[in-house]
């Protein structure tokens, strides 16, 4: 009932980039885990590169973007927020300085074939996902 009271559009992409960034970064979880033990197959590797390019990046954008059109179209301010925007913030900020390193650390492993850059691959997504639903758990409860 509480979203059928916010702007449609916003709250639908919102929500859309989210589902899919969470998607991919399982996506890439998986894969580098299970490659993590077949350092032999290269597709695995470029597969990961690629899922973090080609779908999360741009995800993350459609998520991001559309996050800050609801924030202003529900006129916050910045004063007085709830918590749950505060935590939504936090780890959409902190989800990007790991997605680009996971992005980095993935074009290496794809180019070079290191094993501990499959192990970081998957360490990264890993602790992305845990972020993503600590996220996903403040915005749909509502904290504070």
């Amino acid at each position: 009932m509480i979203a059928y009271s916010r702007p449609f559009w916003p709250l639908f992409l919102h929500v859309l980039g989210a589902m899919a960034l969470v998607g991919a970064i399982l996506a890439v979880g998986l894969v580098s885990w299970f490659a993590w033990r077949r350092p032999d197959l290269a597709v695995l590797r470029r597969t990961a590169w690629t899922s973090l390019v080609a779908v999360a990046l741009p995800s993350y954008l459609v998520m991001r973007l559309a996050g800050q059109w609801i924030y202003s179209k529900e006129g916050f301010s910045g004063k007085n927020d709830p918590t749950w925007l505060g935590v939504g913030f936090g780890v959409a900020d902190m989800g990007l300085l790991i997605l680009l390193v996971m992005i980095g650390v993935a074009f290496w492993w794809r180019r070079g074939a290191k094993p501990a850059a499959g192990r970081i691959v998957a360490i990264l997504s890993s602790v992305y996902l845990v972020l993503l639903a600590i996220a996903w758990l403040a915005m749909s409860g509502k904290w504070g």
